[in-house]
């Protein structure tokens, strides 16, 4: 995958927080940050997650990035994280908040919206939404040092269409995507400039999916499937998601608040003729970034 050359040293002296940056994702988005000139706060709930990437951001860049391990939706830990990273970094100029489950990551539940049971539902949007939000609410605070910044929220496809089996998870994506527009409007009311903008992604080959597709012979068909129903025929890769990511942060992009950015494969612009087409396997495809 090409690196965005025209971006090197874009951040250089900046400070990017990014959460669920233990793997995946998140894990790209640190490590894009740091390849073009930025300190990174690496948040997970796992501390060997953290730690372990922060050592190999370190190794591309030493004293590039800090290892912290919080649980977004612990409102006291959010607070505490975010003073401890002022006094370790000085300032904040880049808050992503990537940090999200499923519902479905200690097995198979319901999560329709007949048979979900409340906890569950509960127990998504406390991450993904409540997280989203002190995210916010910190950053804001943080960033009235500087009087700029960037707000980057990942939503998902899912929050853009019903998902029947992952109906906490849509919904807790679908509100971030408000959310986004409402942080976005409220710093500039506050004449700030501050921007806040949402990524919006589908199949995203990260380690959420390995259970699914294994290590087999069957690896490849499996793939196909899941991916039938996307225009582009493949899953996304992290290292693109991060490349959405640079630019919402940067100045290249000073113009853009309140938005929304899809990065789906086609499946949002509508559908193709698919030969062999899984019915459904989108929806599945989806409940995950």
């Amino acid at each position: 995958m090409a690196t965005l050359d025209f971006f090197m040293n874009t951040f250089e002296g900046q400070v990017a927080i990014v959460t669920g940056a233990g793997r995946g994702i998140g894990e790209a988005i640190a490590k894009r940050f740091v390849e073009l000139g930025a300190r990174v706060a690496v948040v997970s709930r796992t501390e060997s997650n953290s730690v372990k990437v922060a050592e190999s951001l370190n190794a591309i860049r030493p004293d590039s990035a800090k290892p912290y391990a919080v649980d977004v939706a612990d409102f006291d830990a959010v607070q505490k994280a975010g003073e401890q990273i002022l006094a370790d970094f000085g300032r904040c100029d880049v808050l992503v908040n990537n940090a999200g489950i499923t519902g479905f990551e200690q097995g198979v539940v319901a999560h329709d919206p007949e048979n979900a049971e409340l906890e569950d539902w509960r127990a998504v949007h406390a991450t993904n939404l409540d997280g989203t939000f002190l995210g916010c609410k910190h950053a804001i605070r943080a960033m009235r040092r500087t009087g700029k910044g960037s707000i980057i929220n990942i939503s998902s496809r899912s929050g853009v269409v019903g998902i029947p089996g992952a109906a906490a998870y849509a919904s807790s994506k679908a509100a971030i995507r408000n959310h986004t527009k409402t942080v976005a409007l409220y710093c500039a009311e506050q004449g700030l400039e501050v921007r806040c903008n949402s990524i919006q992604p589908a199949a995203i080959l990260t380690p959420m999916w390995e259970p699914l597709l294994g290590e087999g012979p069957d690896r490849k068909a499996r793939m196909a499937a899941f991916v039938a129903d996307t225009p582009l025929r493949r899953f996304g890769q992290p290292v693109e998601v991060a490349a959405i990511a640079v630019l919402l942060a940067s100045d290249e992009a000073p113009y853009m608040t309140g938005t929304e950015i899809n990065i789906d494969g086609g499946i949002l612009a509508g559908s193709v003729a698919v030969s062999g087409s899984t019915a459904g396997s989108a929806d599945l495809a989806q409940t995950t970034k």
